[in-house]
């Protein structure tokens, strides 16, 4: 089994950065692919980006390229991805998902995904 748990959320001002953080623990941590989304209420969950534990692989979708950087860190103490949101809109308000996927690649849709944390809020005041 594997456990995911966000952090970094919080209110933020317009223009800010923030640095979302993603625990993994479990077995068979390395095989994963890695993701975040995001979700509003009343609207879907949305991909934001992927990567996997090497670094590699790392994807976003075309709107949040730019401003979203997704990486990671994984060695035999700490498994920890990484989401660095900059130039905060109030749009980018949300609850930030991490998850976990068996796919190889190409994991880009909710329904490609194992394993997912509890979320954390990011609000963004205009």
């Amino acid at each position: 089994q594997v456990q995911l748990v966000e952090s970094g959320g919080g209110l933020v001002q317009a223009g800010d950065s923030l640095r979302l953080s993603c625990a993994a623990s479990g077995r068979g941590l390395s095989r994963l692919t890695m993701g975040w989304f995001r979700q509003t209420p009343g609207k879907e969950r949305e991909f934001v980006a992927t990567i996997r534990w090497s670094g590699a692989d790392a994807y976003y979708a075309d709107s949040e390229k730019g401003r979203f950087t997704i990486s990671a860190d994984y060695d035999r103490t700490a498994a920890t991805v990484y989401l660095r949101i900059g130039s905060l809109k109030p749009e980018d308000t949300a609850v930030y998902y991490c998850a976990a996927s068996e796919r190889l690649l190409g994991a880009t849709t909710r329904e490609d995904y194992d394993y997912w944390g509890q979320g954390t809020q990011v609000t963004v005041s205009s």
